[in-house]
């Protein structure tokens, strides 16, 4: 039978997204191994002590631009390839006059705006920490500040990448965007193994620094290679494009602003808690995002420029397949990513981080707090696979007015928790808030389109008995070798490789045992790979 022309092109980018997610995947993972080679030289540094709490109260500021306005994903990111993948019709050519001016003057408004941030954080950073920072700890203040002012820079040059990763991935150029973000951790490393750390934290934010700068410098020949160069355009009133890329991009960076408050109202809270309670959590979510941020990326990235096009096109039923065959893919991974975690994340995080500074107080510290933080790994990957689909509807309005619901109930939850929990109370309170902002979100998606869960949710009661069985054979492994075998460095290893084994065995065997859809079609599609040398429809 003949396949439609329509449907033959969208089977053909299905597969490119599909090869590509897979390509990105690896990429991240190579990045994130980057960021864990760089926590495990800073906790070896510095430890869970009030400097390494210090550092990172301060850069959670350059952060806010850097990694969650500028990065993969952010508003800068998202709104470029929202615009800009509508603007060029052929990909293979330089870009035609009117999209480098649009491109320039959404850059000299960039450099515009976070100019002043910079000099602000600069100048006066005490003020900026002190609304983060409970005032009664001045000591902690003082460190904070002085770090906040040596990173500053960061605060400029996280808009940028933003915006030229944006251009790479309308190009469909994954690999720099996805790669880059290792030089801030090489950058880091770098320096304290040049330096051997210092009792303030200096070295630590300057590495910072060199880490963004890299990761600035990585991306700009790849850029001016497409087309585009930087050219000051002050075009802001009269280009109805960059008021478009304005009418998305201000509620998103409200919208990730609030979201950020939320870490701010954490940060406040925690900065009463014992010394060490911070740089913890800042771990033990380092940890978490570890696979869940790789998991994101290698399946959102690809495919929100499609949705971008396809709601172009009006292609409802185009926006519905493969929404539901991301999140879908999302919530199966996601589900094995967290009951591996619940089984064996003390024994990882010792062998990961306990040395030097680092002991093990604060290895169990970690480990009681990423237990919490990993029960909002589901309504996580939820959460921001709506919003994307909200955004290539041009809608960020909606996900910004639930983020500031969230943001109260951010406050309330910590109020009743922190005090019996302390800042296990913080984690469990984000899991909490992060389930209502992915409920909420897939609630009102439906004005914009009918999605139907019936099949997805079929598919999630398998994977919850799926993960049930798991946990209890992976839980019974762990308890009998920890009871026959003394834990030191090489068991600890050894412990984690056999637990892995055995849940992943279990969690696959198990899958095809219920039928699971998304482990089938991986199955189907490697078998037609192997027999037939091509691929088939997702």
């Amino acid at each position: 039978m003949d396949i439609p022309a329509n449907k033959q092109s969208e089977n053909t980018e299905g597969q490119g997204l599909l090869k590509a997610a897979w390509w990105i995947a690896v990429i991240i993972l190579l990045s994130k191994i980057a960021g864990f080679l760089r926590d495990v030289v800073v906790a070896k540094y510095y430890g869970a002590t009030m400097v390494s709490d210090a550092y990172f109260y301060a850069y959670q500021i350059p952060a806010l631009v850097l990694v969650i306005l500028g990065g993969v994903g952010g508003p800068f990111h998202s709104a470029t390839v929202a615009v800009f993948s509508k603007l060029i019709n052929d990909y293979s050519t330089k870009p035609e006059n009117y999209v480098k001016k649009l491109f320039n003057t959404f850059e000299t408004f960039s450099v515009i705006l976070f100019s002043i941030f910079a000099l602000i954080c600069f100048f006066f950073p005490e003020g900026v920490m002190r609304i983060i920072i409970n005032g009664n700890n001045t000591e902690l203040l003082h460190k904070a500040s002085m770090l906040l002012r040596v990173m500053s820079p960061i605060i400029l040059i996280g808009a940028i990448i933003g915006l030229y990763y944006g251009i790479l991935v309308t190009y469909k150029r994954f690999l720099l965007p996805n790669i880059s973000p290792s030089m801030l951790s090489f950058g880091v490393i770098i320096v304290l193994l040049v330096t051997k750390g210092d009792d303030t934290g200096f070295y630590l934010a300057l590495g910072t620094v060199t880490g963004a700068i890299l990761q600035f410098l990585l991306q700009v020949p790849a850029v001016r290679k497409l087309g585009y160069s930087f050219k000051p355009s002050f075009d802001f009133f009269k280009n109805k494009n960059f008021n478009d890329i304005l009418e998305l991009l201000f509620p998103a960076f409200l919208s990730s602003t609030i979201g950020q408050l939320g870490i701010y109202v954490d940060m406040f809270f925690s900065s009463q808690l014992k010394e060490g309670a911070w740089t913890a959590f800042s771990y033990a979510n380092r940890i978490f995002q570890f696979p869940a941020g790789m998991l994101l990326t290698a399946i959102l990235v690809p495919l929100f420029p499609l949705f971008s096009r396809l709601v172009a096109k009006e292609d409802t039923e185009g926006v519905r397949h493969y929404y539901l065959k991301g999140l879908g893919t999302l919530i199966y991974a996601g589900s094995y990513l967290m009951v591996c975690i619940f089984v064996v994340r003390t024994d990882a995080i010792r062998v990961a981080l306990e040395r030097g500074a680092f002991n093990y107080d604060a290895s169990v510290l970690v480990s009681d707090i990423l237990f919490f933080i990993t029960l909002s790994i589901i309504p996580y990957v939820v959460r921001d696979s709506a919003t994307r689909l909200f955004y290539s509807f041009k809608n960020s309005k909606t996900p910004f007015i639930i983020a500031i619901y969230c943001i109260g109930l951010k406050v309330l939850f910590n109020f009743l928790l922190v005090k019996p929990l302390g800042i296990n109370g913080i984690a469990l309170s984000t899991a909490l808030v992060t389930f209502f902002n992915g409920l909420m979100l897939t609630i009102l998606l439906r004005k914009h389109i009918s999605i139907g869960y019936k099949n997805l949710i079929i598919n999630c009661l398998k994977i919850l008995l799926t993960c049930a069985i798991t946990f209890v054979i992976g839980y019974t492994v762990s308890f009998i070798y920890s009871n026959f075998i003394e834990w030191n460095f090489i068991t600890g290893l050894i412990k984690l490789v056999t637990v892995g084994i055995f849940m992943t065995i279990s969690y696959f065997l198990l899958s095809y045992i219920f039928k699971i859809e998304y482990l089938n079609e991986l199955i189907q599609r490697i078998k037609e790979k192997i027999n037939k040398g091509k691929n088939v429809e997702i």
